[in-house]
């Protein structure tokens, strides 16, 4: 196992918290302010890592670190001192936590990973989100088109939304419209990586392996859920020019260019993530190695 010199681990430990602080600082003055987001929240409410963690660099699993950061990550749960005296992640209570789910996990991206991506739905989720509901979602965030003219484009459009955590939040009145019933069951069936939603959630299981996974595979994926947020929500049937994301009028055709060739970008993106993430996967379940034979005498 690869261990770190101090000086190499403190580094990575602090460009993980630099790169990371730019999201993370002002979410936490926000919130001590009491004052909503209506993009950047959701990277910390719907994504239920705290800040604190999301800010801890992990060596990840077959590195391990001495010094100073070893004796802090002996504090930190399913870190253990190995046979050298270095430490690193207990691989075996990992495995005894947390291996079902993480062997759900490496089936789920496999099978997302072996599908060719969609690119036409166009962010129709959120519009359906708001369909014929008399309110929205983000309070103080208006409607771009009014509620007549978000009902209209819902109605000019087919819905095919293929993630269950975004067609979980469809009005009543938009489920019948969508071409398919996504459900936690055929979750593993219907995920597919041009859904954005899909790219985002790479965030979620990376956070959710850690500390198996490494710091700086834990940023990548959470960067890349901050840009697919914006995305997100700039093709979203809500006015949030005044919170400097300019609308992809996804009702325009224009719109729905620019909006698919970013997604196939993110797609591209998320496909390097999901390889990483799948062996983090086979690196905490594969057996241990077999003991060498004893030497006959």
């Amino acid at each position: 196992m690869p261990v770190l010199p101090p000086d190499v681990a403190a580094a990575r430990d602090a460009a993980h918290r630099q790169r990371l602080a730019p999201w993370v600082e002002p979410h936490q003055q926000r919130r001590s302010r009491h004052e909503a987001h209506p993009v950047w929240d959701f990277l910390f409410t719907y994504y239920s890592e705290p800040p604190a963690r999301l800010l801890r660099w992990h060596a990840g699993v077959g590195t391990s670190v001495t010094g100073e950061l070893a004796q802090e990550r002996l504090g930190w749960p399913l870190y253990a001192r190995l046979e050298d005296g270095s430490v690193g992640l207990d691989v075996e209570a990992f495995r005894a936590k947390r291996g079902a789910a993480t062997g759900w996990t490496a089936g789920l991206l496999a099978r997302t990973a072996g599908r060719a991506g969609q690119f036409g739905c166009f962010g129709l989720h959120e519009w359906a989100m708001v369909y014929r509901a008399g309110e929205v979602r983000h309070g103080g965030v208006p409607l771009r088109l009014g509620a007549a003219g978000t009902d209209a484009v819902v109605e000019g459009h087919r819905l095919q939304c293929t993630h269950v955590d975004a067609f979980r939040f469809f009005t009543a009145d938009a489920v019948p419209r969508n071409a398919l019933t996504p459900t936690r069951e055929t979750q593993a069936e219907l995920e597919q990586p041009g859904c954005l939603h899909a790219t985002m959630d790479l965030y979620k299981w990376a956070y959710k392996l850690s500390p198996a996974v490494p710091g700086e595979l834990l940023a990548d994926c959470f960067v890349l859920a901050a840009d697919v947020r914006a995305l997100d929500m700039r093709a979203s049937p809500y006015d949030l020019a005044d919170h400097g994301f300019p609308p992809v009028p996804i009702e325009t055709a224009a719109g729905k260019a620019e909006y698919a060739e970013a997604q196939r970008g993110f797609a591209a993106r998320g496909t390097a993530l999901r390889e990483r993430l799948l062996a983090v996967c086979d690196a905490v379940l594969a057996p241990a190695p077999a003991p060498a034979p004893a030497a006959l005498g």
